[in-house]
């Protein structure tokens, strides 16, 4: 959304302010898999959860050919704010937030495993955030071999497993030799139009002044900076950071 929590929170101010929507774009809320986990979450089909993993990334900007001018933004301390933990963190925290709320404590650790390309930031993270009753995990990376973009949820009664266009799920009682890892997929239905695309989600949301809701709202971004400006203070210095 921002570069820091305290831009974040002026933007929803104005935007409140001039009576204008203001929406953050994830590619994961328009895709099937994103919104049948969060149903089947809130459904109580894992019972309450106990832990989130978030594992997003790829190979790094470099490797995979971004643009120059988008690679001298990703790549800036100073603008972007970070590196594989502002590019990719984002969206574990974004997960964790629409799933679980507000965590009551942030703990990080960032690495430079590229040396030899002389970054600036981090190309890889491990976010740690607490619940009273949960825990959730996000890994953030330019350094996986491959791009990854997975959520598994768990709880006492199983657990659910979004990939970009899957959705597995994994009863507790279900054991033995012959059932998957992840567990069964399950069969996703297309989104409506208005909630498929960005930009039919935004118009129709002016044209007949509905709210923005989340994991797109303004008031669940804020607490997404919140948590990745805890996070990078974790990171630097290396002690846990509470969130009020």
């Amino acid at each position: 959304m921002a570069v820091n929590a305290a831009d974040a929170r002026e933007m929803e101010r104005l935007a409140n302010e001039a009576n204008i929507k203001l929406m953050v774009n994830y590619w994961n809320a328009w895709v099937p898999p994103s919104h049948e986990l969060f149903r089947r979450v809130r459904a109580g089909e894992v019972g309450p959860v106990q832990k989130i993993v978030v594992q997003y990334g790829h190979h790094g900007p470099k490797e995979i050919g971004v643009s120059p001018q988008f690679a001298n933004w990703l790549y800036d301390p100073v603008k972007n704010g970070g590196g594989a933990i502002m590019d990719f963190g984002c969206y574990g925290a974004e997960w964790s937030v629409w799933l679980k709320g507000r965590p009551s404590r942030v703990y990080a650790t960032t690495r430079k495993l590229k040396m030899e390309q002389n970054n600036k930031v981090d190309d890889d993270a491990t976010i740690v955030l607490e619940y009273p009753e949960a825990t959730a995990v996000i890994e953030a990376s330019w350094d996986w071999p491959y791009s990854k973009d997975v959520v598994a949820v768990y709880g006492p009664k199983g657990s659910l497993l979004a990939r970009h266009s899957t959705l597995q799920r994994r009863l507790a009682e279900a054991r033995g030799p012959d059932v998957p890892p992840d567990g069964e997929s399950l069969t996703l239905e297309a989104l409506p139009k208005e909630r498929s695309n960005p930009i039919s989600y935004f118009v129709n949301c002016i044209r007949n002044d509905k709210p923005i809701e989340d994991p797109l709202s303004a008031r669940l971004n804020v607490q997404v900076m919140e948590i990745l400006d805890a996070a990078r203070e974790s990171a630097r210095t290396g002690k846990p950071q509470e969130l009020r």
